[in-house]
């Protein structure tokens, strides 16, 4: 099977969210090929869920909700961001600006 790569796949992200009238900008940059996805939600600025596109156990891509329980708390959701980019350097982390980011990343998903 075919692995696409990090950085196309970011890239691919940002078109799908500005087709869709959001922002989206990359806050880390991280290994080109094969770097872990961190996509912080938001909407008009407000925070809303932390995703994260992990090699699950059975050889294909998960994503799951990571990070503080509440993602309104902004000063939380930073720390973990913090925390996992200094843990793995190779991690890129995304902000998408959009209504209903968490399904924009399901969509997204579902293409790789």
């Amino acid at each position: 099977m075919t692995r696409l790569k990090s950085r196309f796949l970011v890239d691919l992200l940002i078109r799908r969210a500005e087709a869709s009238g959001g922002f989206a900008t990359v806050l880390a940059r991280g290994d080109d090929t094969s770097g872990i996805i961190l996509v912080q939600c938001c909407h008009r600025g407000e925070p809303g869920p932390l995703l994260e596109r992990r090699f699950g156990i059975d050889g294909h891509y998960i994503w799951e909700a990571v990070g503080p329980g509440d993602p309104k708390d902004s000063e939380s959701c930073a720390n973990y961001r913090m925390r996992r980019q200094k843990a793995d350097p190779d991690l890129w982390i995304v902000e998408l600006d959009i209504a209903d980011a968490a399904q924009l990343v399901a969509e997204w998903a579902a293409l790789t």
